[in-house]
């Protein structure tokens, strides 16, 4: 969904690839799975006169957007926001409505994608609870997919739009921990978590997120930095960080040139990453943005370890050569 503008430019080189797989013949397209991926690529065939079918595993279009969706695929969590702001995350062809927040949360991007597939006629040709096991390839460039329910299917072409954050990649230590374990994938709200010693694995998006929840609630808080990361702040100067980028940066600019750039800012907000036990980036990395993180930091609900060494019953040890109990 952040890269919706990128994959809309897409959008003639797809045309053209499934309209070419069929020959002479109409084409006939399957599209698995109704979340953004999905519902673009339908949208944009259906332009182009392909007939096309989505085939969506659960009762309702948005993918990873729809908190508790029952396909059972979606990480989402009841504080989870986009990360980039409305204006450059939206379809190019379909904004947000007029009075969107700046960064909207799951339920507001799961109702913009639900008008998404009103407006452009995409909802009449989505089969909710179908689920595909299978795509098999079939004489004549076709594809036999084979359904939930023991039916099969032929198309002329398929767009697998299933989303790659349904499966959680696990630490080597999982079965080593014997406090609770829990992937993020799997977290919703923090309330069961009340008075608890946390520790959470990992800098991405989603780690800064769930650590800022629980920090309101867990009787401790650490978040494990097992390699260099720049927090960046989500505002500057009153508007998007992206946007504060987007005025300063230039596409000739060498990577190295952008990235001091983006310490610059990072420290001017909060200081060297080095301050708070994390150590700053001087290799082309991805940066992690977030509004309130850095200020659990300050108030010492939040606390930054290195890397894991050894995990012992409820006890972790880190790069540093300490040790700690945790529960979760």
């Amino acid at each position: 969904m952040d890269n919706a503008r990128g994959r809309t430019n897409n959008r003639t080189e797809l045309g053209k690839a499934v309209t070419m797989t069929a020959g002479s013949r109409p084409s006939r397209v399957a599209v698995i799975g109704a979340g953004a991926a999905g519902l673009c690529a339908a949208r944009h065939l259906l332009a182009r006169g392909v007939d096309v079918t989505v085939l969506e595993l659960g009762s309702c279009v948005g993918g990873l957007w729809v908190y508790e969706n029952d396909s059972g695929r979606s990480p989402a969590y009841r504080s989870l926001h986009i990360n980039s702001e409305a204006a450059v995350t939206a379809f190019e062809d379909f904004p947000f409505p007029a009075g969107t927040p700046l960064f909207p949360s799951h339920a507001e991007v799961r109702s913009y994608l639900e008008d998404y597939a009103r407006a452009f006629g995409i909802t009449p040709r989505i089969r909710f609870r179908t689920a595909v096991t299978a795509v098999e390839p079939l004489p004549a460039d076709r594809w036999l997919l084979r359904l939930g329910d023991g039916s099969t299917e032929d198309v002329d072409a398929v767009v697998v739009a299933t989303g790659h954050q349904a499966e959680p990649s696990h630490p080597p230590f999982r079965d080593d921990f014997a406090g609770t374990y829990l992937h993020v994938h799997d977290y919703r709200v923090p309330e069961p978590f009340a008075g608890k010693r946390v520790l959470v694995v990992g800098t991405g998006n989603s780690a800064m997120d769930s650590a800022a929840d629980l920090a309101g609630v867990a009787a401790t808080v650490a978040v494990v930095a097992r390699s260099p990361v720049l927090i960046m702040p989500r505002m500057l100067f009153g508007v998007p960080t992206a946007r504060v980028l987007a005025r300063i940066e230039r596409p000739w600019m060498p990577w190295a040139l952008r990235r001091r750039l983006r310490v610059l800012l990072a420290t001017i907000v909060h200081g060297r990453m080095e301050r708070w036990g994390l150590t700053t980036p001087t290799t082309r990395t991805h940066p992690t943005g977030h509004a309130t993180i850095m200020s659990h930091a300050a108030y010492g609900r939040v606390v930054f370890r290195p890397g894991i060494t050894a995990v012992r019953g409820t006890e972790v040890e880190f790069a540093d050569g300490r040790r700690e109990e945790f529960d979760v």
